[in-house]
């Protein structure tokens, strides 16, 4: 896993680099300019696009100037330059980029406090204003030219963060940023990147290593990690021969009601596709046509077997379409030790019984999204409060939180907070929520520990439909889709390209 630091951090890390290494602080900007310059030029091969590079004064603004240089080197002959003069500073590595750039053809155009600005006619604009030092709102001239970029329309290429966004902690969603179609992160992407009220900012991120010392980072202390395919294939147990049904563990699901069946059928699926080497499904009586026609892998257990079940199974799944009956059902999973996984309704009936949250078992797998997770903990005015409390809650009772989300949040009992990178927004379709609570059910039954169960989980429900959007270009996934897709992203863990 990446240890993901803030800006602050980031900036030891430069200063560290530079001492340690014989390397200059203008020379560690220069590598971080052409790798910026690598991937802008995959994203924009056309060397005929014009483009505008706007440069703050300090470091960001240096970045800015040696992009335009090495932009023109590589016969983009149609680079021009604002620089934007609001204050009386100047880095001294802007100051050598400032001079590199007067040998070169490129047009360079000043504003200073009050100046109007001009309509941009470039096709793609560079933002390198102010970088990742800003701690407070724009105002002013900084506000006005930011405006101005955003109200051109065009598509920004933000240098490492978009001149207004905090590159960590609270972000409001009120405050104004440049709107980026992408960002060229360096190192490593800034924490602000993972959470929802970035949106307006940021369209896509990349990351690019500038040589930063990644011992001396991974040292640094940080309670957030990002998850990486390394990590996956760490976790993954590959099946041995000669294993049967009982090495992979046997799943209960309890799930659905009457007009909610198919939430019974998604989560027992992704349980089944997952591994799971049993799969029983504890639903109502009339749901037993259905799971025999869609799954007949699947076994059912009425009520009468129910109490029997308990000391059967290896893992427990509840809540997906349970309605009501998730009102007596709890009582049931608080009285056994066996690891579980607790969505959906079994969410609502805990946030409306909150008493009950005491009697979980140690590392049992919360899995809300936004407003389950508000209904159990209260309402939060930002995504950074939600996260602290996620972490403090899972601290506090040693349960696992999966905090839903474009990019997932996982609170561990340890008190660090993993990020998953994986999914995308054809994913936001009904039953998901479902397929992931059977895929955790499934890796609990085969064994693996809560912690590795919901990475695993969480990675593998996100790259099924990264896969999906990939091989098909869909813009919407059904959650049945994901199901069947499952298989092949586990395939994929045993024969990697």
């Amino acid at each position: 896993m990446k240890t993901i630091i803030t800006a602050a951090q980031t900036r030891e890390a430069d200063r560290y680099t530079i001492e340690t290494t014989p390397i200059a602080s203008i020379d560690l900007m220069e590598h971080a300019s052409l790798a910026f310059v690598t991937i802008f030029m995959q994203l924009y091969p056309d060397k005929n696009t014009h483009v505008l590079i706007c440069s703050g004064t300090g470091n960001n603004g240096g970045d800015g100037l040696a992009i335009a240089r090495l932009l023109q080197e590589r016969s983009y002959d149609a680079v021009a330059v604002w620089i934007a003069r609001f204050g009386s500073n100047e880095s001294d590595e802007f100051a050598a980029n400032m001079a590199r750039l007067y040998n070169t053809p490129i047009p360079i155009t000043e504003f200073f406090p009050g100046d109007e600005f001009p309509p941009i006619p470039q096709r793609v604009v560079v933002d390198a204003l102010l970088g990742s030092g800003l701690n407070k709102p724009l105002q002013g001239d900084w506000l006005r030219m930011v405006q101005h970029i955003n109200q051109m329309g065009k598509p920004v290429v933000a240098v490492d963060v978009p001149t207004g966004l905090p590159a960590d902690g609270i972000l409001s969603p009120t405050e104004h940023t440049v709107q980026a179609h992408h960002v060229i992160s360096f190192q490593r992407p800034k924490l602000s990147f993972f959470f929802p009220e970035s949106a307006k900012s940021i369209r896509h991120f990349h990351v690019v290593d500038i040589g930063l010392d990644e011992a001396f980072i991974e040292k640094l202390p940080s309670d957030f990690k990002l998850i990486e395919p390394s990590d996956i294939q760490q976790i993954y147990r590959h099946r041995e021969p000669f294993s049967h049904k009982g090495t992979y563990g046997h799943a209960l699901i309890i799930a659905g009601d009457i007009q909610t069946m198919g939430a019974a059928l998604l989560a027992c699926g992704a349980c089944l596709y997952s591994g799971a080497g049993l799969t029983t499904a504890f639903i109502p009586e009339m749901g037993l046509a259905a799971l025999n026609t869609r799954l007949p892998e699947v076994m059912y257990c009425g009520v009468d077997e129910l109490p029997g079940m308990w000391n059967r199974v290896d893992a427990i799944g509840i809540g997906p379409g349970l309605g009501q009956r998730a009102s007596w059902l709890i009582d049931g999973v608080t009285h056994t030790d066996k690891p579980m996984v607790i969505d959906a309704d079994a969410l609502t009936f805990l946030s409306q019984n909150r008493e009950w949250l005491d009697r979980l078992p140690k590392h049992s797998i919360l899995t809300p999204h936004m407003k389950e997770f508000d209904r159990l903990f209260g309402a939060h005015k930002s995504w950074w409060d939600r996260v602290q409390t996620a972490k403090e809650q899972a601290v506090a009772r040693q349960l696992v939180i999966l905090l839903k989300n474009q990019y997932t949040f996982i609170a561990l009992p340890d008190g660090n907070l993993l990020i998953n990178p994986t999914g995308n927004p054809a994913m936001a379709s009904g039953g998901m929520g479902d397929v992931l609570t059977g895929m955790l059910t499934a890796f609990l039954a085969q064994g693996y520990p809560p912690h590795d169960a919901v990475i695993l989980g969480c990675y593998l429900h996100g790259a099924a439909g990264d896969q999906l959007v990939a091989d098909s270009n869909k813009v919407v996934i059904p959650a049945g889709q994901l199901v069947q897709a499952i298989p092949a992203t586990l395939g994929n863990l045993s024969h990697p390209h």
